[in-house]
Protein backbone atom coordinates (compact mmCIF):
# COMPACT_ATOMS: atom_id res chain seq x y z
CA UNK A 1 0.00 0.00 0.00
CA UNK A 2 2.79 2.62 0.91
CA UNK A 3 4.66 1.33 -2.38
CA UNK A 4 1.49 2.57 -4.04
CA UNK A 5 0.68 5.19 -2.59
CA UNK A 6 4.44 6.92 -3.30
CA UNK A 7 4.05 5.59 -6.49
CA UNK A 8 0.79 8.28 -6.97
CA UNK A 9 2.66 10.60 -5.06
CA UNK A 10 6.18 10.77 -7.13
CA UNK A 11 3.72 10.62 -9.94
CA UNK A 12 1.70 14.16 -8.73
CA UNK A 13 5.59 15.54 -7.79
CA UNK A 14 6.99 14.65 -10.77
CA UNK A 15 4.30 15.33 -13.67
CA UNK A 16 2.20 18.11 -12.51
CA UNK A 17 4.99 20.60 -12.56
CA UNK A 18 6.34 19.26 -15.70
CA UNK A 19 2.42 19.80 -17.34
CA UNK A 20 2.51 23.30 -15.36
CA UNK A 21 6.03 24.19 -16.69
CA UNK A 22 4.97 23.40 -20.43
CA UNK A 23 1.28 25.56 -20.51
CA UNK A 24 3.86 28.40 -18.63
CA UNK A 25 6.42 28.58 -21.24
CA UNK A 26 3.58 28.69 -23.83
CA UNK A 27 1.54 31.08 -22.22
CA UNK A 28 4.79 33.64 -22.45
CA UNK A 29 5.36 32.89 -26.06
CA UNK A 30 1.30 33.84 -26.75
CA UNK A 31 1.24 37.14 -25.47
CA UNK A 32 1.18 39.59 -28.44
CA UNK A 33 3.07 42.35 -28.95
CA UNK A 34 2.88 45.31 -30.77
CA UNK A 35 4.79 45.28 -34.12
CA UNK A 36 4.01 49.12 -33.93
CA UNK A 37 4.99 50.28 -30.92
CA UNK A 38 4.14 54.45 -30.74
CA UNK A 39 5.44 56.33 -27.61
CA UNK A 40 2.47 58.87 -27.73
CA UNK A 41 -1.28 57.73 -27.66
CA UNK A 42 -1.92 59.93 -30.84
CA UNK A 43 0.28 58.67 -33.19
CA UNK A 44 -0.97 54.99 -32.94
CA UNK A 45 -5.00 56.23 -33.58
CA UNK A 46 -3.15 58.60 -36.69
CA UNK A 47 -1.55 55.12 -37.27
CA UNK A 48 -4.84 53.57 -37.02
CA UNK A 49 -6.80 56.32 -39.23
CA UNK A 50 -4.48 56.06 -41.71
CA UNK A 51 -4.31 52.48 -42.40
CA UNK A 52 -8.14 52.34 -42.06
CA UNK A 53 -8.36 54.95 -45.37
CA UNK A 54 -5.46 53.37 -47.46
CA UNK A 55 -6.58 50.72 -49.93
CA UNK A 56 -4.52 47.50 -50.80
CA UNK A 57 -3.80 47.70 -54.49
CA UNK A 58 -3.59 43.68 -54.31
CA UNK A 59 -6.42 42.66 -52.48
CA UNK A 60 -9.91 43.65 -53.76
CA UNK A 61 -11.49 46.86 -51.63
CA UNK A 62 -9.92 46.37 -48.16
CA UNK A 63 -7.66 48.49 -46.36
CA UNK A 64 -4.06 48.45 -44.99
CA UNK A 65 -5.14 47.59 -41.94
CA UNK A 66 -7.65 44.37 -42.59
CA UNK A 67 -5.00 43.29 -45.35
CA UNK A 68 -2.65 40.94 -44.67
CA UNK A 69 -1.08 40.48 -48.03
CA UNK A 70 2.57 40.98 -48.16
CA UNK A 71 2.38 44.41 -49.93
CA UNK A 72 -0.09 45.78 -46.78
CA UNK A 73 2.53 44.91 -44.08
CA UNK A 74 5.04 46.79 -46.72
CA UNK A 75 2.58 50.08 -47.08
CA UNK A 76 1.58 49.45 -43.29
CA UNK A 77 5.48 49.88 -42.64
CA UNK A 78 6.05 52.46 -44.94
CA UNK A 79 3.09 54.35 -43.17
CA UNK A 80 4.61 54.12 -39.44
CA UNK A 81 7.90 55.13 -40.69
CA UNK A 82 6.38 58.28 -42.36
CA UNK A 83 3.96 59.05 -38.96
CA UNK A 84 7.05 58.42 -36.45
CA UNK A 85 9.09 60.68 -38.98
CA UNK A 86 6.44 63.69 -38.00
CA UNK A 87 5.15 63.72 -41.11
CA UNK A 88 1.34 64.94 -41.62
CA UNK A 89 -1.85 62.95 -42.52
CA UNK A 90 -1.79 65.17 -45.90
CA UNK A 91 1.91 64.68 -46.50
CA UNK A 92 1.88 60.46 -46.05
CA UNK A 93 -1.65 60.94 -48.82
CA UNK A 94 0.38 62.79 -51.15
CA UNK A 95 3.33 60.70 -50.88
CA UNK A 96 1.22 57.47 -51.24
CA UNK A 97 -0.67 59.10 -54.19
CA UNK A 98 2.44 60.18 -56.24
CA UNK A 99 3.52 56.88 -55.82
CA UNK A 100 0.03 54.27 -56.56
CA UNK A 101 -1.98 57.03 -57.89
CA UNK A 102 -5.29 57.90 -56.48
CA UNK A 103 -6.63 54.49 -56.56
CA UNK A 104 -4.52 53.83 -53.15
CA UNK A 105 -7.01 55.79 -51.44
CA UNK A 106 -10.04 54.06 -50.07
CA UNK A 107 -12.04 57.55 -50.38
CA UNK A 108 -10.45 59.60 -53.47
CA UNK A 109 -10.32 63.32 -53.34
CA UNK A 110 -11.99 65.29 -55.45
CA UNK A 111 -10.47 66.62 -58.52
CA UNK A 112 -10.01 67.07 -62.25
CA UNK A 113 -9.39 63.28 -62.89
CA UNK A 114 -11.79 61.86 -59.89
CA UNK A 115 -14.72 64.32 -61.19
CA UNK A 116 -15.80 61.73 -63.31
CA UNK A 117 -16.26 59.38 -60.67
CA UNK A 118 -17.69 61.77 -57.85
CA UNK A 119 -20.04 63.28 -60.36
CA UNK A 120 -21.51 60.02 -62.85
CA UNK A 121 -23.93 59.12 -60.22
CA UNK A 122 -25.45 62.05 -59.93
CA UNK A 123 -25.37 62.23 -63.70
CA UNK A 124 -27.26 59.37 -63.92
CA UNK A 125 -29.93 59.94 -61.82
CA UNK A 126 -30.51 63.23 -63.53
CA UNK A 127 -30.64 61.60 -66.98
CA UNK A 128 -33.08 59.19 -65.09
CA UNK A 129 -35.47 61.11 -64.43
CA UNK A 130 -35.22 62.87 -67.79
CA UNK A 131 -35.99 59.68 -69.25
CA UNK A 132 -38.27 58.42 -66.28
CA UNK A 133 -40.43 62.41 -67.57
CA UNK A 134 -40.47 61.78 -70.91
CA UNK A 135 -42.27 58.56 -70.97
CA UNK A 136 -44.57 59.63 -68.27
CA UNK A 137 -45.27 62.66 -70.83
CA UNK A 138 -45.79 60.64 -74.20
CA UNK A 139 -48.31 58.10 -72.16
Amino acid sequence: MTRQLFGWAHFILVFFPLIFMLFWVNSTFAIERDPYPFTSVADAKRFESLTKEIRCVVCQNQNIADSNAPLANDLRLKVYQLVKNNKSDEEIKAYLVKRYGEFILLRPRFNLLTAILWLFPLFGIITGFYFLRRIVKLK
